[in-house]
């Protein structure tokens, strides 16, 4: 307690209960003091020597409050029998007299100054958590990929080049074909976290087919940590009724639901088009059917919403599948204005396509050379470019001309129709995956089966467990073969896929507790959590399970790349799923060849079906994209082959027709290949330094120990999880509710690989939630922005004070505009000496926090009461020296930005003038942007964030 008298009138705050409010002194007696709080009408007693109290003396400058509510400045401070009497000027510029006790009671102290003054220090392991967080923060935001750290998903360039490439666009409206495999899905996700996280977007809409719902909702939770609000008729019925007569596609940000949802009432059309949404993702959209002369009902619905809602991503097959007519009815949902006549789009592509085809020489080796000699190319590149940039690149000295050949391509690939709203990626281009290897397994058929084949039905000739009997895992030679091949292959894991999930419990109950083999199961009667444990005990390279025995939902969003044998225990009717299958383990990160063993009866159906994938379709040796397709074309002979498994010449003429389908409707999808726009779909040396630059970003050892003691700080209770991992639970003394940490707690991992493969644990990143939430508590709120402490420094006297400000730029301005990331550094750091000079250059931030020892809350409120008046004089002085820095700091977030996005603007004008698919109000929107981030980076002040006091000892 320092020397200071109470005197009733005073005004004081509790330092142990801030949230009373104002004090005010009622009287002194005896050795007490009694303090009464008129915000809370509570008093308290406490004893003069050691009351938890500070004295609130405000400043001329500062804006305070009366006890009507009126804001007052003040203009001086007077004292009077040891209460002050403040001098002020309203809103109206009258003087008012505000006498100390007519403050208003109902206050709360935020700025650092205030709550050091007022007594309220912070703990020191606060104050240097919150400097940290402010350097992350500001890496992060400023950082090329930002809003795309937090996806659990591996770093494959062509996936963050197109996301990267739509979010920086002001409505990305975009049509996602890449082959099968490559991550459409994945994409779409990638975007939406980006737009979230950097608030270009608020509200979503995704659009899927009924038998999808569930998976893309456990896709975006478990990849995104994206918690969707699934819409199905019962739950808008349930909204309609128990909460309010609403719309219930307003009941949440993030809507999911299916097609049908939209197409089988109007009302719920009505509902969602009445909505409010930022941005659309429409799954499956080669479905929406369309011709010139009609529209399918759920391509109207489609349609419709396009219309409205400014971003749209729509997410397709190889659109030379879809043909002409198909791929431009896509492409209308996207740009009604711009795609609006067939005809007109055909011509056009066929220039396009022309185009392609007579540049893609250059793209192979020696194609420098064949530019110099080639008239016929020179004349193309010159009715495209124009003369003048064929003639600066001839003019180029012979070693640069490879980079300008590139620099030439890539102006053409930006003049390409439809390159600014179609994403098309090849597994030729993208590389990386596995070869596929097919183990055909010919058993003999129990005889059971063979009399019952002949008169079943399909379904149950295709899964020959339906005519063994109840006991059908004794019988089944598949079962035999399978344990035999599962012991003599223990080190190896296999992922065993069968239709349903009945067979499945049967088989890994046969195998486990007969057979003794490490075995999990995997399908739809089991929870979501138990289907992670499943999943995680497979994923177990030393002490999991051997085979993971899964219904035919193990085919859907799941991947299991760490292994690299995966069992058919039958077939499914279908290409599309039978690709499903496959592409558990086909996958780009799978370090073996996929072996693929499918044990079948000979003479029996599944045995028809083998051959016909594998010999008509290539289907289990490579991707066959057009395998739905031609099974439809070929559906009614197939099974005639199905129901007579002996008809060997029937299933050969079969196999032949198959075979000449798929050769010629391949040959017609590699013959319209575009290598321009594939070219357009993945820039692969701007992708690669993407994923660079997330690897980069990531640097998971720092992200551990920020974590661990960010968690720390604010009374989480924490234990390791193996060398990357941690258990989270909330601990007796934290500090406040942390955003997504429940009463079960968390266990998560550092690690990107191992989150990969345990999806049972959580993906901690700097993006995750939880992490980003917490981070946002401390710089929104008040946590460590003051502090004091002492420390040792020989060339200054004992007793001599240091301020540490730390001021933080802050602009006004939408947030989606991402200021952050032109400024050349988060904060501003001043270090105020004993004569008013900045030593900030001198001495550190690091050094200090080593030198730096804590002093505890009561020895810290009597420092401050007694180095007021030079605490606030340091201040001041601090203020002068951070206000110089801030026009330096402004010219160069203008200059960077004004470079990025004029040069944006400029190619954008530049495009527009030979590329019809770029609107004028598209470029009048970047310019107007531009000016606004201009006019907010020119208003930028700097706040002061956070306050230390050094004491030097001796």
């Amino acid at each position: 307690m320092s020397n200071e008298q109470f005197v009733p009138g005073q005004r004081w705050i509790s330092n142990t209960e801030a949230d009373l409010g104002l004090g005010i002194v009622i009287e002194c007696l005896n050795r007490r003091v009694e303090i009464g709080f008129p915000a809370v009408l509570e008093q308290r007693t406490y004893a003069m020597d050691n009351a938890p109290l500070s004295r609130v003396i405000y400043e001329p400058g500062e804006t305070v409050n009366n006890h009507h509510g009126e804001a007052l400045e003040i203009q001086e401070r007077l004292e009077n029998r040891g209460c002050f009497i403040y001098r002020c000027i309203d809103q109206s510029g009258t003087e008012v007299i505000l006498p100390e006790p007519d403050l208003d009671s109902a206050v709360h102290f935020s700025r650092p100054e205030q709550r050091m003054l007022a007594g309220q220090i912070d703990r020191h392991g606060l104050f240097k958590l919150r400097v940290r967080t402010l350097e992350h923060h500001h890496r992060l935001m400023s950082s090329p990929v930002h809003g795309l750290l937090g996806a659990r998903v591996q770093l494959l360039p062509h996936q963050f080049h197109i996301a990267v490439e739509l979010s920086s666009r002001e409505h990305p409206r975009a049509l996602l074909a890449d082959e099968v495999g490559l991550g459409k899905t994945i994409e779409a996700g990638l975007v939406l976290h980006q737009r979230l996280i950097s608030s270009r977007a608020s509200r979503v809409l995704v659009v899927v087919p009924d038998n999808l719902v569930h998976q893309w909702l456990v896709e975006l939770m478990r990849r995104f940590n994206l918690m969707f609000t699934l819409l199905d008729e019962a739950r808008c019925e349930a909204l309609l009724e128990d909460l309010y007569a609403g719309n219930p596609f307003e009941s949440a940000q993030l809507i999911l639901c299916p097609l049908s949802l939209l197409t089988h009432r109007d009302a719920r059309l009505n509902q969602a088009l009445r909505a409010d949404w930022d941005l659309m993702v429409v799954d499956e959209a080669h479905h929406l059917g369309w011709s010139p002369e009609a529209s399918s009902h759920g391509y109207q619905c489609i349609e419709a919403l396009a219309k409205q809602i400014p971003g749209v991503l729509l997410l397709t097959a190889t659109p030379e599948q879809l043909g002409p007519e198909g791929h431009f009815a896509r492409l209308r949902l996207l740009d009604p204005e711009r795609y609006h006549d067939l005809e007109a789009f055909k011509q056009e592509s066929d220039r396009f396509h022309h185009l392609s085809h007579t540049i893609a020489p250059l793209l192979e080796e020696g194609g420098v050379d064949l530019l110099a000699a080639d008239s016929r190319i020179q004349k193309e590149i010159i009715g495209w470019l124009g003369e003048e940039a064929l003639g600066n690149w001839l003019a180029l000295p012979t070693e640069k001309r490879e980079q300008g050949l590139s620099v030439l391509i890539a102006q053409l690939v930006d003049r390409h129709g439809t390159g600014r709203v179609l994403f098309r990626n090849t597994r030729e281009s993208v590389k990386g995956f596995p070869k596929r290897l097919l183990d055909a397994v010919p058993l003999e058929a129990p005889a059971v089966y063979e009399a019952e084949a002949p008169t079943a039905a399909l379904e149950k000739a295709l899964r020959p467990e339906k005519l063994l009997g109840s006991d059908w895992v004794d019988v089944d030679p598949r079962v035999e073969w399978l344990v035999n091949w599962l012991r003599t292959n223990k080190r190896e894991k296999a992922l065993v896929i069968c239709a349903e999930s009945s067979t499945a419990v049967a088989l890994e109950e046969y195998l486990n507790l007969r057979e003794g083999i490490r075995t999990a199961a995997f399908h739809e009667g089991m929870s979501l959590i138990n289907r992670d444990r499943a999943a995680a005990y497979f994923a177990d390279l030393e002490l999991g399970a051997q085979v993971l025995i899964c219904s035919e939902i193990g085919s859907e969003g799941r991947n299991f790349q760490f292994a690299s044998h995966l069992v058919l225990f039958d077939l499914p009717l279908s290409p599309d799923l039978l690709e499903q299958r496959i592409g558990r383990l086909d996958r780009i990160g799978q370090r073996n060849d996929v072996q693929i063993h499918v044990p079948y009866y000979q003479d029996s159906a599944v045995g028809v079906l083998l051959d016909w994938y594998d010999s008509g379709l290539e289907a289990f040796t490579r991707v066959c994209a057009s395998g739905e397709a031609i099974y439809h074309k070929f559906a009614e002979d197939l099974h005639t082959c199905l129901t007579d498994p002996l008809n060997a010449d029937g299933l050969s003429q079969l196999i032949d027709e198959t075979r000449d389908a798929r050769i010629e409707l391949e040959s017609k999808v590699a013959a319209g290949r575009d290598r321009l726009l594939e070219l357009g779909s993945c820039n692969s040396e701007r992708a690669a330094e993407l994923t660079q630059a997330v690897s980069d970003a990531e640097v998971s050892d720092e992200l551990q120990s920020y974590a661990e003691k960010l968690f720390d700080r604010f009374g989480v209770d924490t234990q390791p999880h193996g060398e990357d991992g941690l258990v989270l639970h909330m601990g007796e003394h934290m500090l406040t509710q942390l955003p997504g940490l429940g009463d079960e707690g968390l266990t998560l991992t550092f690690n990107r690989e191992r989150a990969l493969s345990r999806e049972d644990i959580e993906y901690m990143s700097w993006e995750h939630p939880l992490l980003a939430g917490t981070m946002e508590l401390v710089l929104r709120g008040e946590y460590g922005n003051n502090s004091l402490c002492t420390l040792k420094l020989p060339p200054l006297p004992a007793g001599t004070l240091l301020l540490e400000a730390i001021y933080q730029p802050r602009t006004t301005a939408p947030r989606s505009y991402q200021l952050e990331r032109y400024l050349p550094k988060g904060l501003v750091r001043v270090l105020v000496g004993p004569n008013g000079q900045n030593l900030a250059a001198a001495l550190g931030h690091d050094p200090l926090n080593k030198l730096a020892e804590t002093v505890s809350r009561n020895a810290s409120q009597n420092m401050v009461r007694l180095a007021r008046d030079q605490i606030v004089e340091q201040i001041k002085q601090a203020d002068g020296h951070a206000g110089k820095e801030l026009k330096p700091l402004i010219d160069a977030a203008l200059e960077k930005m004004n470079a990025e996005q004029g040069a944006e603007v400029e190619r954008l004008k530049a495009l527009a003038a030979v590329n019809s698919g770029i609107h004028p109000e598209e470029v009048d929107a970047l310019q107007a942007r531009q000016d606004a981030m201009q006019a907010a980076l020119s208003k930028a002040e700097l706040k002061l964030d956070a306050l230390r006091v050094f004491l030097v000892r001796e």
